[in-house]
C-alpha cells in the first residue's frame, strides 16, 4: 500500500492549471484558457459548480479533439453538475497505466481501479502508454512454437503459435463467451489478460465465476468496462488490456490476450469520433475506427528476443450474422487467422460450433507434421463432400454406391462430428487431438 501511495504521490502535478466550461453539447465538452497547453489525448478534470449531497461531483475528461480556439472534451463518467463556467483542471499530458505481478487474480476497470473485494491494486514501477505503438516489424521474433489452446477443434484443425493473432467471429447467442472462458482454463499459456469490453453487467460476475473458475481466475488478470459505461471508459479498457499484456510480455511470459469484443471497441471509437465531428463512413464508422483498428492489434504478438509473446484471441460481433460488415471485414485482413462460430451448427446443438471449412490458421501448415497436415486435409476434405450432399442424404435421394467419396464421407463424419463437439468443462490435449482424429480416419501416425 506504500509503495501505491509513493508512486502515485511522484506523479502529482506540482502545479495546476485552470480553464473554463463554455459549452456543452450532449457528451461533447468545450474549454477555453488552458487549450494551448493541452494535446490529443490529455486528461483534465472538471469541478461541479455546487455540491451534490454535499460533495462537489469532479468529472475526469480526455480531450479528444479542437475547434477554432476551444479544447473539446469527452468525459469518463456522468456530467451531473457541470455547467457553464465550471472549472477545468488540466491532470496529465498523456495517459499511463502501472501494471504489476500482484494484478494477477485481479478484477478491474477500465481505469485500473478494483472491481472485486481485494482492497486496492497496488501500482508498478513502469509506466505504459495507453496509446503505445506496436513493436517495430524488424525486431519481432518469428512466430513460432505451437500453443495447446485446450479446445480439440482449434488444435488439430486451427493449430495456432505462441504470438498468432487469431479472431473469433460470431453473431450473438452462439457460444462465443464460453469459448473464449474454455481458451483462459485450458491453454497453457503462462498468463491470460481479458479484456471484456461493453459486455452485459450481468454477465461479467457469471463469467468470471463460473466459466472462468478460480483456477482460471488465478492466473489472470480481468479488465471490464460493461455496456452501461462511457466510450471512452470502453475504449480505455481495450488499451488498458493490451498494456497489462505488454508487461506480463515484458517480463519473458507467454501471454494468452483475450478480448470480448472488438466490435464494441470499435463501437465506442465511433461513438467518439462523431462526437468530435467526425465525418460518418462506412455504416456510421468514423476514418480513426479503420486506422486505431490495426494500431490496436498489431500490438499482440511475438516480442523481441529479450521478451516473450502475446497470443491474442479477439472476438468480433458480426452483425445480422452478416461475416462481410466491415469491422468483421477489417479485422480479417489484419489478423493471422479466423474461427467462424456458425449458428446452424449451434442450433443443431453441437458445440462449440466452430464451421472448420471456414476458418483458417495462416500459421498452418508449417508449424504442422506432413502426418498432421494429412490427417487435417482428409478430415475436411470428408466434411466438404458431406455437407455439399447433406440435403440430398437427408431427402434419401442419395442411392449408397453411387460415389465412394460420399459413402465413406457418410460412414465417417458421424465420428469427425462428435470430434468436434467438446463440453465446456472437458480440456483436450494438443497430442491427444491428433491420435483421435487418425484413429477415426485410420490413418498412422
Amino acid at each position: 500500500m506504500l509503495k501505491s501511495i509513493l508512486t502515485e504521490i511522484s506523479h502529482l502535478p506540482t502545479h495546476n492549471l485552470v480553464g473554463r466550461v463554455i459549452s456543452i453539447k450532449g457528451l461533447l465538452v468545450e474549454c477555453s484558457g488552458i487549450e494551448k497547453i493541452l494535446s490529443v489525448g490529455a486528461r483534465c478534470q472538471i469541478e461541479g459548480l455546487a455540491p451534490i449531497n454535499g460533495v462537489i461531483p469532479k468529472t475526469l475528461c480526455e480531450v479528444v479533439g479542437f475547434r477554432e480556439d476551444r479544447a473539446l472534451l469527452m468525459p469518463f463518467s456522468s456530467l451531473e453538475g457541470i455547467g457553464l463556467g465550471a472549472k477545468v483542471v488540466f491532470v496529465s499530458s498523456e495517459s499511463a497505466i502501472y501494471p504489476d505481478e500482484s494484478w494477477l487474480g485481479r478484477v478491474m476497470n477500465a481505469l485500473c481501479e478494483p472491481m472485486d473485494s481485494k482492497g486496492i491494486i497496488p501500482l508498478g514501477n513502469t509506466a505504459y502508454k495507453l496509446h503505445a505503438k506496436p513493436l517495430p516489424a524488424h525486431t519481432r521474433q518469428r512466430v513460432k512454437g505451437k500453443i495447446d489452446l485446450g479446445i480439440r477443434a482449434v488444435n488439430t484443425f486451427l493449430s495456432c503459435c505462441k504470438g498468432q493473432r487469431m479472431g473469433i467471429f460470431a453473431g450473438s447467442g452462439v457460444g462465443k463467451s464460453v469459448l473464449m472462458s474454455m481458451l483462459a482454463r485450458y491453454s497453457q499459456a503462462d498468463v491470460n489478460v481479458i479484456g471484456l469490453v461493453g459486455e452485459r453487467s450481468r454477465e461479467v460476475q457469471e463469467f468470471i465465476e463460473d466459466d472462468l473458475g478460480q483456477d482460471g481466475l488465478k492466473r489472470s488478470v480481468v479488465v471490464v468496462a460493461t455496456s452501461g459505461d462511457s466510450a471512452l471508459l470502453r475504449r480505455q479498457a481495450t488499451y488498458a488490456t493490451l498494456c497489462v499484456a505488454e508487461y506480463f510480455r515484458d517480463q519473458g511470459k507467454n501471454v494468452l490476450c483475450i478480448m470480448d469484443s472488438v466490435t464494441r471497441f470499435a463501437m465506442a471509437q465511433r461513438e467518439i469520433g462523431l462526437s468530435a465531428g467526425e465525418p460518418p463512413t462506412t455504416k456510421g464508422y468514423t476514418p480513426t475506427v479503420f486506422s486505431e483498428l490495426p494500431h490496436v492489434l498489431e500490438r499482440a504478438g511475438p516480442g523481441t528476443a529479450t521478451q516473450g509473446s502475446i497470443t491474442g484471441m479477439f472476438s468480433v460481433l458480426v452483425d445480422g450474422d452478416d461475416h462481410n460488415e466491415p469491422i468483421a471485414d477489417a479485422v480479417r485482413g489484419i489478423l493471422d487467422g479466423h474461427i467462424v462460430l456458425d449458428r446452424a451448427i449451434a442450433e443443431r446443438g453441437r458445440f462449440p460450433a466452430i464451421n472448420v471449412l471456414r476458418s483458417v490458421s495462416r500459421t498452418m501448415p508449417d508449424c504442422n507434421t506432413e502426418v498432421e497436415n494429412r490427417l487435417v486435409v482428409t478430415a475436411r476434405q470428408i466434411i466438404s463432400t458431406y455437407e455439399n450432399m447433406a440435403e440430398m442424404i437427408r431427402l434419401g435421394a442419395y442411392k449408397k454406391g453411387t460415389d465412394p467419396d460420399v459413402d465413406r464421407a457418410i460412414m465417417i463424419y458421424p465420428a469427425i462430428d462428435n470430434f468436434l463437439r467438446q463440453r465446456k468443462d472437458e480440456p483436450s490435449e494438443l497430442e491427444n487431438g491428433y491420435a483421435e482424429l487418425a484413429k477415426i480416419l485410420g490413418i498412422k501416425l
